[in-house]
């Protein structure tokens, strides 16, 4: 099976919106990316264990990268000039993504000054937006980095209905968040069902202080955007929203008393949402919330990416299959309070045995972030125990493929493709293995981490000159 040619350029990906266009202007970027990928060299990583996140597994395989894409995944490849690895006996995998990441919002040391996660003022603040708390300085991108995560998500916390915007990062040192955003990605839409709102703002003795009130909460909200959106042309020029029977007449005012002249950034945001240009990504634990939130998602026309924590997906997997959404879960917590108190270790596993499910382990941590592929393998294990045996092929999708398609970029990184980009990760062996580690970490094509090279462990500024600080978060 020589110079075997595991896909085209311009795969099109699964599922989930594309990446946010021009064509509305509730998705304009006054604060764009400026990410410029390293400069890199041709590189040819031979005779390893591919995982391609495709579903595939290649032993004794090639991979070969040149201008920051994957040219070609197979065997005895050759290309002349390119800087050969011998990877025998190692596995390579795509870069690991992480779709639920608060690093550089609630960076460390986590002192009472970086607390920069969760605007508690309001129990709607569609209006912010997680990236412009991040500071690039975080420690914990090193260290992620280090793990093997090449792409992350960072989301706002969940204290509120609507808690802001995500943004999608390249894991790339950078003074500025600008620099490693991630050109193109669609911003998340951070919301939060359950327990989190209505302790916040019931102690507090405003709404929502009751799940109803929580439900209540989102529907004002929608509502005033659908009205938003109605009366700013339906953001994009080829299309006009109908009325709904809620909605006011031409020339009313809806339930904030905006008539569709001023710009809100609140309802930019979510009139970005129900255009389907931000991507809906939700914290919700149990199975009746999840579906609860699938109707409201109904009701207002907009779709969910992902429910992240989750841990009674496995009630629902098949509707979150046919529906089209992610489980973004961890691997085995739960129990922390009584909206996670019916979690079992099998969840991930049953979350991605129906037809065209969408599994993900996420983290959630500064911590776990560093060791998500060993988060992977405890979901094997369990599964394992219950009778489910599941391939490193297939569990390698839920940190990089299927995160790659609720973040919709699953079109450009996540798999190991020709024409995708060189997000690559060499580890020292079977990455499921609580032995594992990454040896080099390549993005865009450029090694911009090897565990055997201190020039290439980068550390942040703030790390700098710090008595005992390991070159780039070494684990």
């Amino acid at each position: 099976m020589r110079h075997l040619l595991l896909a085209a350029a311009g795969v099109v990906a699964c599922g989930l919106a594309p990446a946010a266009t021009a064509a509305s202007r509730f998705t304009d970027d006054p604060y764009p990316s400026t990410y410029a990928p390293l400069p890199s060299e041709p590189v040819l990583l031979r005779n390893a264990t591919v995982l391609t996140g495709t579903g595939q597994r290649l032993d004794g395989a090639d991979v070969l990268m040149r201008d920051g894409r994957i040219v070609q995944v197979g065997t005895g490849l050759q290309a002349d000039g390119a800087r050969v690895v011998d990877a025998t006996g190692k596995w390579v995998t795509p870069g690991i993504i992480d779709v639920h990441s608060h690093l550089g919002v609630y960076p460390s040391p986590g002192v009472k000054a970086h607390s920069d996660g969760n605007e508690m003022t309001a129990p709607v603040t569609a209006n912010v937006w997680a990236e412009h708390s991040v500071w690039p300085q975080d420690p914990g991108f090193a260290t992620a980095l280090a793990g093997g995560i090449t792409t992350l998500q960072v989301l706002p916390g969940s204290a509120n209905l609507v808690g802001g915007r995500g943004v999608t990062l390249r894991n790339v040192p950078a003074t500025t968040y600008q620099a490693m955003k991630f050109p193109g990605a669609p911003w998340g839409l951070k919301m939060a069902c359950g327990e989190n709102p209505k302790r916040v703002y019931g102690g507090k003795g405003t709404a929502p202080s009751t799940r109803m009130g929580n439900v209540a909460g989102y529907r004002a909200a929608f509502i005033d955007a659908s009205e938003y959106l109605r009366k700013n042309g339906g953001g994009k020029a080829q299309e006009k929203p109908k009325r709904r029977w809620w909605q006011s007449s031409e020339g009313g005012n809806d339930s904030s008393g905006d008539a569709g002249g001023k710009r809100d950034l609140k309802l930019d945001t979510l009139a970005g949402a129900i255009n389907g240009d931000i991507l809906v990504h939700i914290h919700c634990y149990r199975a009746d919330e999840m579906t609860t939130m699938i109707d409201l998602a109904k009701e207002f026309g907009f779709r969910i990416a992902a429910f992240h924590h989750g841990v009674e997906a496995y009630k629902i997997a098949d509707r979150l299959a046919q529906e089209n959404i992610c489980g973004a879960l961890w691997a085995d917590w739960w129990g922390f309070k009584m909206e996670a108190f019916d979690g079992i270790q099998e969840n991930i596993a049953l979350v991605d045995r129906p037809r065209n499910s969408c599994a993900i382990v996420h983290s959630d941590s500064e911590e776990g972030i560093q060791r998500l592929n060993q988060e992977a393998a405890k979901v094997m294990a369990n599964a394992r125990r219950a009778g489910m045996d599941i391939p490193p092929e297939r569990a390698i999708g839920w940190v990089t493929s299927n995160a790659a398609r609720a973040l919709g970029v699953a079109d450009r990184t996540g798999s190991l493709e020709a024409g995708k980009l060189a997000d690559v990760v060499v580890w020292n062996r079977d990455p499921f293995s609580s032995y594992a580690q990454a040896e080099q970490v390549y993005i865009d094509g450029a090694r911009v981490y090897d565990r055997h090279d201190p020039s290439r462990q980068p550390r942040s500024d703030f790390m700098l000159g710090q008595p005992g600080a390991a070159p780039g978060g070494a684990l």
